[in-house]
């Protein structure tokens, strides 16, 4: 990667795929990146590979999946693009043949320059299910005999994974920080579209106990809330160099897995983000 202390910018747009384990994850991981590349024109769409169908503690899984993909088409809308929920078990995913062929299938589909997704090591299974059907897909898009039915792309899309903060086996490494802190009141509008989970799920499974139930006091608590939710990003990956300590900050490694990232495409695919010189 570049010099720490290099800032890249482009105004030429790209096409940008998110595979995310769950409906939210997208926003709640790259909401600030989306927002500046559909900015920039980028063409954008947003995959939950999950149902959705585990995350509440009292609909039943079959109302909560309907509800929860009309959330994600309502989030996809609040950014103006497609948000696509799909079939596969949410709580039970593996990374099977059958995930990696629709992943290699919808790559082949949409043909992005980037793909977004989790690591293969994360707290929640259905994470690293991802992540590692998405490492495993990213050679194989490009065999034509493997998951037939759409031609191979030109070339292999740039994989990177999405901030966490987990060290073992490997600590995630920050090749790009971006500060999200201008599109912040844009990712609290695609978050807010998931009432199941922010309003509902979320204060349950983390045991808080006072939640605002009118909207505009639920929308300061929920900003506060996910700023601290966050917060720890920015103490990790931010270099001190670059300036105060912003309120918002995304991360994201390159998946040496993947299609390569030239110079030319760092600025297209990272608009506005630091560069990072981690070593090897």
């Amino acid at each position: 990667m570049s010099d720490s202390n290099s800032f890249i910018d482009s105004d030429r747009s790209c096409r940008v795929l998110v595979l995310g384990a769950h409906p939210d994850d997208a926003e709640f991981f790259a909401g600030g990146l989306l927002h500046e590349h559909k900015r920039r024109g980028s063409e954008i769409r947003l995959v939950s590979v999950t149902n959705g169908q585990s995350g509440h503690h009292e609909l039943s899984s079959e109302v909560l999946v309907a509800r929860r993909r009309a959330e994600a088409r309502a989030s996809g809308e609040a950014l103006g693009c497609e948000y696509a929920t799909w079939d596969f078990p949410d709580g039970r995913l593996e990374p099977s043949l059958e995930v990696r062929e629709a992943i290699i299938r919808e790559i082949r589909q949409f043909r992005p320059d980037l793909v977004l997704t989790h690591r293969p090591w994360d707290y929640h299974p259905d994470h690293r299910a991802v992540g590692q059907a998405v490492q495993d897909a990213s050679y194989m898009v490009m065999v034509p005999k493997v998951a037939p039915g759409y031609s191979v792309p030109e070339r292999e899309p740039v994989v990177a994974f999405m901030v966490d903060l987990f060290t073992r086996p490997a600590a995630f490494r920050a090749d790009f920080v971006f500060d999200a802190t201008e599109h912040l009141d844009g990712i609290l509008k695609m978050l807010a579209c998931h009432r199941s989970q922010f309003v509902e799920w979320m204060p349950w499974i983390e045991r808080i106990a006072q939640v605002p139930s009118e909207p505009q006091a639920w929308k300061s608590w929920f900003k506060e809330f996910f700023i601290e939710k966050t917060s720890a990003r920015g103490q990790r990956f931010w270099n001190k160099d670059w300036g105060p300590l912003p309120m918002l900050i995304e991360a994201y490694e390159v998946s040496e897995y993947a299609g390569k990232l030239s110079a030319e495409l760092q600025g297209r695919l990272f608009p506005a983000c630091r560069t990072a010189n981690q070593g090897s």
